[in-house]
């Protein structure tokens, strides 16, 4: 078995073959329901038929095409545990005991074949260290970004400004003067904060919250995402004894991705140092 594909590859290749056509097929085909509908080229009520057709065939080829990948990927990649894990972050797949796994569609051929690739999971990961990153990363609050963010929230400030000074507008006026100036302040406040907000290191992890912990200490380190009706923030999180911690990273000098890359990185190291000989 030559394992020459990466890990990035894989989620590339299942991004490009699998979620776009998703998206397209669902996207496309309530787009067609709405228009033949509202044209009224068909009757109106091919609309809901149309949303509904659309979303089904988008999970049907889901259902038959991740089935193929997995195959393809877990019997490729070498570090099966982490393609598992990004995996499902990248909402690919889902978690084992997920309801939604019994949509899958498999043949008998890919069936036996998959069963065949469990043993894959009893072996460790390889680590591969990138000498380019130091022993120690500090993340602190990205100025570039909160100044920007400041700036949108100055701009509603003379939003309201000009509403109270030039409209009747007075309520709509004040309120974009009160919020756009108490989150301009907010951003400037991190904008101008030095402090590190996350270091990571060989060694262990420390936060602006909460104090150094050893990897050894430290359990399910990971970057997720929160969503907000249509916002989406990211976290760094992991538990520690006798707590937990959760960090918003939206404007700290990193991203989900970064981030990510640097847990495994650091925790590798530890691992590699500390292995028993």
């Amino acid at each position: 078995m030559y394992e020459t594909v990466t890990v990035d590859q894989a989620i590339a290749k299942a991004q490009r073959t699998i979620n776009l056509p998703v998206i397209l097929f669902i996207v496309g085909g309530i787009a067609g329901a709405v228009y033949v509908g509202i044209q009224n080229i068909l009757p109106v009520w091919i609309i809901p038929i149309g949303i509904v057709l659309a979303i089904g065939f988008g999970w049907l080829y889901w259902s038959i095409t991740i089935t193929k990948w997995k195959v393809w990927a877990f019997e490729n990649v070498r570090n099966v545990h982490e393609l598992k894990k990004r995996a499902v972050k990248e909402k690919l797949i889902w978690s084992d005991y997920s309801f939604w796994n019994k949509t899958e569609i498999w043949s008998a051929m890919d069936r036996a074949k998959w069963e065949s690739l469990q043993s894959k999971f009893n072996q460790d990961d390889l680590f591969t260290d990138d000498v380019t990153v130091p022993s120690e990363t500090v993340i602190r609050y990205s100025r570039s970004k909160n100044f920007f963010e400041m700036a949108i929230m100055l701009a509603i400030m003379g939003v309201g400004v000009y509403l109270l000074a030039a409209t009747d507008s007075v309520i709509i006026g004040v309120i974009c003067i009160l919020l756009g100036g108490f989150l301009a302040y907010k951003e400037y406040k991190q904008a101008t904060n030095t402090e590190p907000q996350i270091i990571l290191s060989d060694k262990g992890i420390q936060t602006a919250s909460t104090p150094f912990y050893e990897w050894n200490d430290i359990l399910d380190e990971d970057v997720v995402d929160r969503r907000s009706g249509k916002t989406t923030n990211y976290y760094l999180v992991y538990d520690y004894p006798g707590g937990s911690v959760e960090v918003q990273i939206d404007d700290l000098e990193t991203d989900q991705k970064k981030l990510y890359d640097l847990l495994n990185l650091y925790r590798g190291r530890y691992k590699k140092k500390n292995r028993p000989r």
